[in-house]
């Protein structure tokens, strides 16, 4: 054998390296495709889990949004409630102040009775007088209108000092007088209970006191007896 034929011969890869190799080479490849099925086994074996976690959440989160709105619905209700009452109550002590009547001052000591002779009037006392300190607060004896407000009576003359007339529903009217501060105009609304004045000592007046009247009219003269008047309406003083 030549020299350049041996030459050739020791270049050639044998046989049974070649099939080494290539028996490798395919181990090698079931190798990785192995790991590769086995990922997505675990993967697919696990989904089923991660679908039943998300559905569980979910689940958890509508409960608790239903809780929620179920609470702001009961809260919703009750301050609904809450206004009906509230607004009921409002009407009937509207309804019951509308046909009620009171005494025109708290803490008070009578003094000059309706029809009593007196050296501070020209003729029998018109009114009921009221014994209180100079600034006691003066109600509205009953739901009415001002028709008369402001000194020499309102115009009944400057015996009464400042004073105020109030026209009331059952067509009968409630004078005030002597009074050290008005707090409501003519033609205002007002209600039984109301604060429109606070006493005083002015016109003709020998002390501290409020007058107080109850007329057919709105002008001196027409006057009834106001403490029988009151006790007929259920107001006892």
């Amino acid at each position: 054998m030549s020299k350049r034929a041996t030459f050739q011969h020791s270049r050639r890869p044998s046989v049974s390296r070649v099939r080494g190799a290539v028996v490798a080479a395919g181990l090698g490849t079931t190798m990785v495709l192995g790991a590769g099925a086995a990922f997505a086994a675990g993967a697919a074996a696990s989904a089923p889990d991660a679908a039943g976690l998300v559905n569980t959440a979910a689940a958890e989160s509508v409960a608790k949004q239903a809780t929620v709105q179920g609470k702001a619905a009961q809260v919703a209700k009750q301050a609904v409630a809450k206004k009906a009452a509230e607004a009921k109550k409002a009407a009937k002590k509207a309804a019951r102040l509308a046909t009620s009547w009171e005494a025109p001052v708290s803490h008070y000591t009578l003094s000059a009775s309706f029809g009593n002779d007196g050296s501070r009037w020209a003729h029998k006392h018109s009114g009921q007088d009221f014994a209180v300190p100079i600034g006691t607060r003066v109600e509205a004896a009953h739901s009415g209108v001002v028709v008369k407000a402001g000194p020499n009576g309102g115009g009944d003359g400057p015996a009464y000092g400042n004073a105020i007339v109030i026209k009331h529903s059952n067509g009968m009217y409630s004078q005030y007088a002597h009074l050290s501060q008005i707090n409501v105009r003519i033609g205002q609304a007002v209600q039984t209970g109301e604060k429109i004045a606070l006493s005083g000592n002015t016109g003709n007046s020998s002390g501290p006191h409020l007058h107080f009247e109850i007329r057919h009219t709105a002008n001196y003269g027409s006057a009834v007896n106001p403490v029988m008047f009151l006790h007929k309406e259920g107001v006892t003083v």
